[in-house]
């Protein structure tokens, strides 16, 4: 498959960053884009909502829903699958691109943001995949995408943000077991992580961290369009990173992804 024309992609906090370059990379192709997120009306602090991001991939050549969706709420969460899927007649790809994010040591890390980090990464991909399910059980190449990194034990990981990385790594731990469970339906189930820091609005919770010494948040929608339109037979399990994605394809001038080419790039988390 070399497009993604005519596919249902649902796609968790997609109203801006990652998950709204993933949708706009899918709607070039005239896929359709459901825009689920809790971004209703516009915030001073971070640009974009639902309904701009779906007048993006609307312009883009794509056909759009926004939906405003707490994927913390199962109801919401089962709700708006059921009412994604009679719009656009099924889902094929779910795209689990929600992530809450708080850099902090234990001592400094309040239960609430504890809570809300676990509540949105680790539950919330286990219960969207859950609600997604009866779907992409009916589509024809069903593919599940979780933006989370390789699964470590390596302390140096958990001891400076154990909060996060827990919530973090849940996600990708998901990854390990949806995927042989998954494979049964022929449904495949891969994770996919940046190799570099990604310039989107959650940067500014990584302290002293320079945009020009980042990638566009391009990369990762290239890397994601190549393994979607993979047969979902071919490839799952899989934790990928974006640049070896990109290069299996044969991408390897990589300075168009770059903010400002020629500068160095901070490898991200948990690489």
């Amino acid at each position: 498959m070399t497009s993604l024309a005519g596919k249902t992609l649902f796609i968790t906090g997609a109203s801006r960053g990652i998950g709204k370059e993933i949708g706009l990379r899918a709607a070039r192709d005239g896929a359709n884009i459901v825009i689920a997120a809790k971004s209703n009306v516009p915030n001073p602090r971070l640009p974009g909502t639902i309904h701009s991001a779906a007048e993006e991939m609307e312009a883009a050549g794509g056909r759009a829903l926004a939906l405003k969706v707490d994927i913390r709420d199962e109801d919401n969460v089962v709700a708006a699958m059921a009412q994604a899927a009679e719009h656009f007649g099924g889902i094929d790809i779910l795209i689990n691109n929600a992530s809450a994010i708080y850099l902090a040591p234990l001592a400094e890390t309040p239960m609430k943001r504890f809570d809300l980090m676990h509540q949105v990464n680790t539950r919330g991909t286990v219960l969207c995949t859950q609600a997604a399910l009866p779907y992409l059980k009916k589509a024809d190449n069903p593919h599940v995408l979780v933006l989370s990194p390789p699964p470590s034990l390596d302390p140096k990981w958990f001891a400076p943000h154990v909060g996060y990385t827990l919530a973090k790594m849940g996600m990708s731990f998901a990854v390990l077991g949806m995927a042989p469970e998954l494979k049964a339906h022929g449904i495949a189930v891969n994770a996919l992580w940046p190799r570099t820091v990604i310039h989107t609005a959650a940067l500014a919770m990584i302290p002293g961290v320079n945009p020009d010494n980042c990638r566009k948040p391009e990369i990762m929608a290239d890397a994601a369009w190549q393994v979607l339109t993979l047969p979902a037979s071919e490839l799952s399990g899989q934790f990928l990173i974006d640049d070896e994605v990109l290069a299996q394809a044969g991408i390897t001038d990589l300075d168009q992804y770059a903010v400002k080419p020629g500068q160095p790039l901070l490898p991200d988390l948990f690489l």
